[in-house]
């Protein structure tokens, strides 16, 4: 199977990725009102990393693709599917927003090292979207201090990104 049918496939049942994100989000709100201001004890925090690894994962993969589908096949972002894209980038806003109101999320096991491998792939991917889509005559008009600016900041967010997803506590 591709990744191509599998988002067919997966497109093709949108009750279920509904249904998946839906009980993401309801164990999440119920750990909230379950554990209140004991999120950052033991059985709760460890509740709440398989909750946002389950959402932030799915979420991380699905900005990738869209970002290459985008960038190197010259795709539509008005050709996607609602469901398979936007669902669990909501889903992951959602569960973090809701973690956060009950528990620091520094005090999530693992939070630090999936927030970092987000930021650094975010960076990674403007930096190929740019790299793609500029062309070598547009750095020649472009002063050097803009362009060594540019890629500062991006280099700086990658390794800001790597860095905390490298740290260990």
């Amino acid at each position: 199977m591709t990744i191509q049918e599998f988002t067919e496939s997966a497109g093709d049942k949108p009750f279920m990725i509904l249904l998946f994100y839906g009980f993401i989000l309801i164990f999440a709100i119920l750990a909230g009102i379950m554990g209140k201001d004991e999120g950052h004890l033991s059985p709760w925090k460890y509740l709440y990393s398989t909750l946002i690894y389950l959402t932030c994962v799915p979420a991380i993969f699905i900005v990738c693709l869209g970002l290459y589908a985008i960038s190197f096949e010259g795709a539509s972002i008005l050709n996607t599917d609602l469901v398979t894209t936007v669902v669990p980038i909501f889903g992951m806003i959602g569960t973090l927003f809701i973690t956060k109101s009950n528990v620091s999320l520094d005090r999530i096991p693992g939070f630090g090292k999936i927030s970092g491998l987000i930021l650094m792939i975010f960076a990674a991917s403007v930096l190929m979207m740019i790299l793609r889509k500029m062309r070598l005559l547009i750095f020649s008009y472009m002063p050097i201090q803009q362009l060594g600016l540019i890629f500062l900041v991006i280099f700086a967010l990658i390794y800001f990104g790597w860095h905390k997803f490298m740290r260990s506590k």
